[in-house]
């Protein structure tokens, strides 16, 4: 009995060796890789408001709500994000800063000239979105298996061959974000008191924004028939 189970691992295991050898000796590998440019349709901004004392703090930030608000804007689309107190400025001693978000329909160009108020201290971009972002990194993923299906077909072919059962897709993350700070935001942020000759971009709207950036490449292994 003893004789007989070490045999049929034997023969287990060497079957097992020869079909690993066959997949990799009749299997071919290659990389499909796609891309595309997705146009924003959200802005979120980071906006500071700088006061004496607190009264004036929570006056400004009222004033805040209330031109947001005026521009469309609404109060769930705006987040607190921290407060600071300089006890040792002689100056501006409080500081609070929020997030805002805005969408195509939104004014940019008129909610910047609102905000150039001197109780703003900065106005920022932090994040550039699309919201059906799920949907286009879906449709790239896709476009880069077929690719590397296409790949496959046509050097198979070359050799009198054709592309079987895939027998490994693996996906490669090259780039892939719900949101994106382009590059060219990323050194020089925008402060709304600046001159807009200083300021090199104009952020004033949506078709001054960098597409984001979507890249997927995806690995497969194909049986050759």
């Amino acid at each position: 009995m003893k004789l007989r189970h070490f045999l049929l691992i034997g023969i287990f295991t060497v079957g097992s060796f020869i079909n690993a050898q066959e997949v990799k000796k009749n299997a071919i590998e290659v990389t499909g890789v796609a891309e595309m440019e997705v146009e924003p349709d959200e802005i979120i901004f980071s906006i500071g408001i700088k006061a004496d004392n607190k009264n004036q703090l929570a006056d400004n930030e009222k004033l805040l709500f209330e031109t947001l608000k005026k521009d469309g804007v609404k109060n769930e689309d705006i987040k607190f994000k921290s407060m600071y107190q300089n006890l040792y400025s002689k100056t501006t001693k409080f500081t609070k800063s929020f997030q805002f978000k805005v969408n195509t329909k939104t004014n940019v160009s008129k909610l910047f000239e609102d905000l150039n108020q001197k109780w703003v201290s900065n106005l920022n971009i932090a994040e550039i979105k699309n919201t059906k972002i799920a949907d286009f990194r879906k449709t790239v993923k896709i476009n880069a298996l077929k690719a590397a299906k296409e790949k496959a077909d046509y050097l198979l072919e070359s050799i009198g061959k054709k592309t079987g059962t895939p027998l490994e897709i693996v996906e490669i993350e090259d780039y892939m974000s719900d949101s994106v700070l382009p590059v060219a935001y990323k050194s020089r942020m925008t402060n709304v008191q600046m001159e807009a000759a200083d300021a090199g971009v104009d952020y004033s709207s949506f078709d001054n924004i960098e597409n984001i950036k979507l890249k997927f490449s995806i690995k497969t292994r194909y049986e050759i028939l």
